[in-house]
């Protein structure tokens, strides 16, 4: 476990957690870590789930599919970053979404009842680690609410500016790449991609954007 100390120290649930506690963590929350291949649906929408995860090399990604099959993508879940705690605190019986591997991963898998439930050793960074866990939970639900805001817009020029200010103004700069291909992020902001792509196209001739695969520059 200890080689993956540099990952979970940028983990928001082990904040404020100190160095010597983590390994003792690790094994009184019965942590394990498995391997996925790209593409393998790690937790599958209309199951339920008992486990959150942490993504310790790779991708992942929170997909929905509609009636008809159509694609949306939720979030994109990169290294360090948890995903599935909403559902496993909730226990619901079928979780909405899928968490898809993007690429090869390394993914640590831990019960959410371990982390909730102090264990009969009373060890003292339960607590922080629930008050990380809220906390990483209630900035998730900021996200989905900027990801509702761009997705509501009426026109895919609107959804993808308002995408791409976000961005800006996330990372404090006007030249950027994004964590999407085209189609990723067609799907992200519920738009056609070949509607997408003359957008940006027409965008780039009027001198709004200059942009190369995933890299995008506001101008």
């Amino acid at each position: 476990m200890k080689k993956y100390f540099s990952v979970l120290r940028e983990c928001a649930l082990f904040c404020d957690i100190a160095d010597e506690d983590l390994l003792r963590m690790l094994s009184c929350l019965g942590a394990r870590v498995e391997s996925f291949d790209k593409k393998y649906t790690i937790f599958a929408e209309g199951k339920p789930v008992r486990h959150i995860g942490i993504v310790l090399s790779g991708s992942a990604q929170a997909v929905q599919l509609d009636y008809y099959g159509n694609r949306s993508i939720v979030m994109g879940i990169g290294v360090g970053e948890v995903f599935g705690e909403a559902f496993a605190c909730a226990e619901v019986p079928a979780i909405p979404v899928s968490i898809v591997a993007n690429e090869p991963c390394e993914v640590m898998l831990i019960d959410c009842g371990h982390i909730l439930h102090t264990c009969a050793n009373h060890c003292s960074f339960h607590h922080q680690m629930i008050y990380n866990m809220m906390r990483d939970l209630a900035m998730k639900n900021l996200r989905f609410h900027h990801r509702v805001e761009i997705t509501s817009k009426r026109s895919t020029r609107d959804k993808l500016l308002a995408y791409l200010l976000m961005f800006a103004k996330e990372t404090g700069k006007d030249s950027f790449d994004i964590p999407f291909d085209r189609q990723e992020l067609a799907d992200f902001l519920e738009v056609d991609r070949s509607g997408l792509s003359a957008e940006i196209g027409k965008m780039k001739k009027e001198g709004l954007i200059e942009c190369n695969k995933n890299h995008f520059v506001l101008l």
